[in-house]
């Protein structure tokens, strides 16, 4: 049975669906950047709050700035905006639900000034976004807005035909500075270091070289709330779509995966009202810096911490590398030893059990969540997930061998081919450019280590740090994965 709003109370009797009338609701949010995570996570507790008959005039309407977005756009409009959300757990049997809190989604490039007019709409009052940890512009080794991008010297000179975020947040903020309408909020759900400050900062820079009258003007009214988010949602796979019609006669065209984990920590720090969303488990707190240091360090960390070298060795998939006891040996006394001494005392949560949760979230077979998407962008993750770990290390004075075997396995994975002689793909933005850095042996530590926008200044400057590099780097070499995992934790015990 095709997913569409006819169809729904036809639908067999596990499928949970939604209990409010979807022409009762109306759209408050405009969510740039619609994807897996975005629909398994804010859309999903929108939908909640609706269920509870609550939130109906927060509904969310769907903004694409890239092209690849029309696949989306798409897909939804198919179903009537309709999709599926399964989450699977091992044991422990999996959920099916349709969720109805998305109710359209608009895209940049068919009709920009729509776009603005959607979002400059006073209903409007948040304006949250997806748009990955390099979306934001920012030059990690400096922490300034990189003003000089094609795309943004593009919207500089075309203010009313925008192609990024930024261009379409100033201008319709411009045209609701102009009507006497109150700013939106804007909540970044990315997963990087305080990302609403991220997100406040670069939205600032660029409205400073716009218009400086409308730069104090959002510094003044525009809230900009850090957040932190969590929950594994692989790529949607064929398999996945198969499985939902085989086990549930459902044909939906692009439903979302997840694990059943879910969190949201987030400051309540919204300028023109906001969904009561704690009373679908939503967290609100004055500061989320804890949560967000104890996940990107330990979650977020961990994955990058396993992934190259669960590639390398010619795994394909999470699960298979946390069936490795190896492995998790290693991701433990990473998290054990480098990470654990860093974080400071989390409200609420107890540390040695978060981490349990961890290893046992990485270990969901059911899922199979793709390494190939925990690889993905590894240049911009690197200096938001792993540096600032190696630089408290440093200047620790702290042993560096197990956080120098992540960066060396990323660099004999930009190789391309693993163990097993399989060659693969980069997926990076700047996949060309990481190439050529190791492409050449000699002087590869030198020209790897030495990019600041990745690596920062300390870590080319410690001795001890680039000597550890090397000798994990050709460990790999030599050894292979297994071995060089094998000897260190001999070492270590």
């Amino acid at each position: 049975m095709k997913l569409n709003q006819q169809n729904l109370a036809a639908l067999a009797a596990h499928i949970k669906r939604p209990t409010y009338d979807r022409a009762a609701t109306r759209q408050g949010i405009v969510h740039i950047g619609v994807g897996g995570f975005h629909r398994a996570h804010q859309a999903f507790y929108t939908d909640a709050l609706m269920n509870i008959g609550e939130g109906l005039d927060w509904a969310i309407c769907g903004a694409g700035l890239r092209s690849e977005d029309q696949t989306m756009r798409d897909a939804l409009a198919a179903q009537d905006s309709l999709y599926t959300l399964v989450e699977l757990g091992d044991g422990s049997g999996h959920e099916v639900r349709v969720i109805a809190a998305i109710s359209g989604m608009l895209l940049g490039e068919d009709n920009p000034q729509a776009l603005v007019d959607k979002l400059a709409e006073a209903a409007v009052r948040i304006v949250s976004l997806t748009i990955t940890e390099g979306g934001y512009c920012m030059d990690d080794s400096t922490g300034e807005f990189m003003a000089h991008l094609p795309a943004i010297q593009h919207d500089l000179a075309h203010p009313d035909a925008p192609h990024t975020v930024f261009g379409f947040l100033c201008a319709a903020l411009a045209k609701r500075r102009k009507a006497g309408t109150p700013a939106f909020t804007v909540m970044s759900c990315d997963n990087l270091p305080h990302n609403g400050a991220v997100a406040r900062k670069a939205v600032l820079a660029f409205a400073a070289l716009r218009d400086a009258g409308l730069r104090d003007w959002i510094a003044e009214h525009v809230s900009f709330p850090n957040a932190m988010v969590d929950r594994i949602t692989p790529m949607t796979s064929t398999a996945h779509k198969r499985q939902l019609l085989e086990q549930h006669g459902l044909d939906d065209q692009w439903p979302v995966v997840c694990e059943p984990f879910v969190q949201w920590v987030l400051e309540d720090k919204f300028g023109n009202g906001r969904p009561a969303w704690e009373k679908v488990g939503v967290q609100f707190t004055d500061d989320v810096t804890p949560y967000e240091d104890m996940k990107i360090k330990l979650l977020n960390g961990s994955h990058l911490a396993l992934t190259y070298l669960g590639f390398l060795k010619g795994y394909r998939f999470v699960h298979e590398t946390m069936n490795d006891p190896l492995f998790v040996r290693y991701i433990r006394a990473y998290m054990d030893r480098d990470v654990t001494p860093q974080l400071v005392s989390v409200p609420g949560i107890d540390l040695e059990g978060y981490k349990d949760t961890l290893i046992e979230r990485f270990s969901n077979q059911a899922i199979a969540d793709q390494l190939e998407r925990v690889c993905s962008d590894g240049s911009s993750k690197f200096p938001k997930f792993t540096v600032p770990t190696l630089n408290r290390l440093i200047e620790d004075g702290a042993t560096l061998d197990r956080a120098a075997l992540v960066v060396a396995a990323w660099a004999l994975y930009l190789k391309g081919v693993d163990e097993n002689g399989t060659h693969y793909s980069i997926p990076d933005p700047r996949a060309e450019f990481c190439q050529a850095l190791v492409a050449d042996d000699v002087m590869l530590t030198q020209r790897l280590l030495g990019v600041e926008e990745i690596f920062g200044t300390r870590i080319p400057q410690s001795a001890a740090f680039v000597a550890a590099f090397e000798n994990q780097l050709k460990h790999l070499r030599q050894l292979g994965v297994d071995k060089t995992l094998e000897r260190l934790l001999s070492y270590e015990e």
